[in-house]
């Protein structure tokens, strides 16, 4: 029985930076906690339809999946890596292609990645988002950039990074806004594109081919994180939320 960690603060240094850079004095983008009822409402301010939500997968047996609501579309985990250097060398730029919405992240971007990854579940599976909102004015302005004119959209994009620090002042946990030492998790997504479950990790070098045949992203998902505790990839602290129906 895996009983899964409630209540992360997330994430570690974040990507494509400067391994010198120096702790700011406060973050840009503070780290969101793994709180789905904290998630659901910034993403509905944002722009997600009100028919859909972010759940909270409380352990891996399959008697607690079974109440998840379904149809599951995304899966955003919040884990402890045991190795940001070596993760950060997977994925490749050869498979930006395989799915419809993806960005780096950026020292400046330092701890977005709770918000890029619901980015990266909610633009790459069948949920609705309101066109004129934060979000959906955000993907019709990239929706033909690359990954990294997305990044530099989103580091100066000054309304979404205000939304966010709002949100990263809610939650049980006391808020970090500054001493990256205090920030071990990292948020990551999970999709599954023409049959194939993909990891989405804007620290990486690109999109992330898990398993080149599977139809459910859920338990695709828990298979591949079970594997990477058993190889001491990541550690037992992790969270694990889903995209699904409201």
């Amino acid at each position: 029985t895996t009983q899964l960690t409630k209540n992360l603060t997330a994430p570690t240094p974040s990507t494509k930076m400067a391994d010198t850079k120096e702790d700011k004095a406060e973050f840009d983008w503070p780290p969101l906690e793994s709180n789905p009822e904290i998630f659901t409402t910034y993403m509905h301010s944002i722009g997600l339809s009100s028919q859909f939500q972010i759940g909270e997968v409380f352990g891996f047996d399959e008697e607690l999946l079974a109440f998840l609501p379904q149809p599951t579309h995304g899966i955003i985990v919040a884990v402890e890596r045991a190795s940001w250097a070596e993760d950060r060398q997977k994925g490749s730029a050869d498979n930006i292609s395989l799915v419809d919405f993806y960005m780096d992240q950026s020292g400046t971007l330092d701890n977005a990645c709770g918000i890029i990854a619901c980015i990266h579940a909610s633009l790459n599976t069948p949920v609705e988002i309101a066109p004129d909102s934060i979000l959906g004015r955000f993907h019709s302005d990239n929706a033909d950039k690359t990954p990294a004119e997305r990044c530099k959209s989103l580091e100066e994009n000054k309304e979404f990074k205000t939304h966010h620090k709002g949100y990263a002042m809610e939650g049980q946990s006391a808020p970090v806004t500054s001493d990256q030492s205090k920030v071990n998790h990292h948020f990551i997504a999970f999709v599954v594109k023409n049959g194939m479950l993909i990891e989405l990790d804007g620290t990486k070098k690109g999109p992330h081919v898990i398993d080149s045949n599977c139809d459910d992203v859920l338990r695709g998902s828990i298979k591949e994180i079970q594997r990477r505790l058993e190889d001491g990839e990541i550690t037992d602290k992790l969270s694990m939320m889903t995209l699904s129906a409201a």
